[in-house]
């Protein structure tokens, strides 16, 4: 008899690939591409939006964080018209079954993948030997923890080093900004000014 978990990932599954069947295959992926491309949009253009949102924003953070969110939104809601018409045309197409049905396959996938991560963060907060029974005896927990070994080889080896040099970066980059003293650059530029007026 299935257990608790096996019922929740077959649940996970089920939903994420009746969702994409209802979808469609080229929506599911262009919707995907459409946050990528919004995530592109707001990096590349947020310089442009910052002028209009200071005014309104004192600290320069909320500002340059609402100019961010300002341009990634609108290019969401944009790119994802572009991408519903589009996706609309190939679901009354003559390919449309098909593009559901691969759109079924892929949010099964899509479910699946969600269940293994969701284990693996679960394995991380609760101990195998503190976790319940109907837990430990699932029969979807060694497929799930083969999924989560594949995903932790896709990882960089030296992932606690990467983090590591990101964190002493931003130490780093701190100070920097501190240092410059306003009253030490004049005195050391009137300096050899005096000299030049006694010689």
């Amino acid at each position: 008899m299935p257990s608790y978990l096996d019922l929740a990932v077959i649940t996970i599954v089920l939903v994420s690939g009746m969702l994409a069947l209802l979808r469609g295959f080229t929506r599911e992926v262009l919707a995907i591409l459409s946050w990528v491309a919004a995530a592109a949009a707001a990096y590349y253009l947020y310089p442009m939006a910052l002028p209009y949102v200071k005014p309104y924003i004192a600290k320069d953070e909320i500002a340059l964080a609402a100019a961010v969110a300002a341009v990634f939104f609108i290019a969401l809601v944009l790119v994802s018209l572009i991408t519903v018409k589009l996706s609309d045309v190939i679901l009354d197409s003559k390919i449309g079954a098909l593009d559901r049905s691969l759109g079924f396959v892929f949010g099964a996938v899509r479910g699946a993948l969600l269940a293994v991560v969701a284990f693996v963060f679960y394995g991380w907060l609760v101990p195998d030997p503190n976790q319940p029974e109907w837990v430990r005896n699932a029969r979807a927990k060694p497929l799930l923890q083969a999924g989560g070994e594949k995903l932790r080889e896709l990882l960089p080896d030296d992932i606690d080093n990467i983090v590591a040099k990101i964190k002493a970066k931003k130490g780093a980059a701190q100070p920097a900004e501190e240092t410059p003293p306003a009253e030490t650059v004049p005195e050391k530029s009137e300096a050899p000014a005096e000299g030049a007026e006694k010689q």
